[in-house]
């Protein structure tokens, strides 16, 4: 991310006080947290228990995004979201769980809101390259304190060849590039209507399951897809009247 920052010519400016506090606790709660408490909750429950209660951040953004703005939440969003949500418990499946596992999964779920949430008020003055980078530097030495108390310095190795391109895969995809189309469309979306797209992840499990050749998916996970798909129409659809009005204030906003 420090590297297209330089492409891009943009250049890395100090975080206010403010801007440093909440990028620690981004750092804490979307990067570090988040990925404790997944892979906690998977010892003590079925994935699809823990995906499913994840899943239900639509929700959570639906309701958090707009209070935070000081507005009150849309219905029709909250009602989009709603259906998001059934149709990523649709493809996910039910499983089963022990209280732990409820419990690290709803961990990962408020981790995954303070991904957006506390990025939002940063976004405004930094922007998504440098929020992408800061964020990512600064949960590093968080990685480092907690890999060295879990697991010593043993920790530290040299990864096999398979696993350093999975590891590529994941710093340049899910992570840079993730991160950086994701706070590039939250500030234009919102968070509430920006957090209907995380009920796409089990539709994008499916889809890639599908390429890979591991079958067709099951009748119950295309019934999810559906969902999934209806519940975005509905809430990214505006209404003509709407839409003109978004359109008027933008072009006065660049004036």
């Amino acid at each position: 991310m420090f590297a297209v920052a330089a492409g891009r010519r943009i250049p890395l400016i100090r975080p206010t006080t403010r801007e440093t506090l909440l990028l620690i606790a981004l750092a804490a709660t979307g990067l570090v947290l988040f990925n404790l408490f997944v892979i906690e909750g998977t010892k003590h429950a079925n994935p699809a228990i823990v995906g499913t209660i994840v899943g239900t951040v639509p929700i959570v953004l639906a309701l958090a995004g707009p209070l935070m703005r000081r507005t009150r939440p849309s219905g029709r969003i909250l009602i989009a979201a709603s259906i998001v949500v059934a149709g990523t418990g649709v493809a996910s499946g039910l499983g089963t769980s022990d209280a732990q596992g409820i419990l690290y999964s709803l961990g990962a779920l408020a981790c995954e809101a303070c991904f957006s949430l506390l990025a939002l008020p940063l976004l405004v003055r930094l922007g998504p390259v440098r929020v992408s980078a800061y964020t990512a530097a600064t949960s590093v030495p968080m990685f480092i304190v907690l890999g060295v108390l879990t697991d010593g310095s043993g920790f530290i190795r040299t990864p096999s060849l398979a696993e350093l391109g999975g590891l590529t895969y994941l710093a340049v995809l899910v992570s840079g590039v993730a991160f950086l189309l994701w706070y590039r469309a939250l500030p234009m979306l919102g968070a509430d209507r920006a957090g209907l797209f995380a009920g796409v992840i089990p539709v994008g499990t499916i889809i890639t399951s599908l390429v890979l050749g591991f079958g067709l998916p099951a009748p119950g996970e295309l019934l999810g897809v559906v969902l999934v798909i209806a519940g975005l129409l509905v809430g990214l659809y505006r209404p003509r009247a709407v839409a003109l009005a978004v359109v008027a204030r933008e072009e006065v906003d660049i004036r």
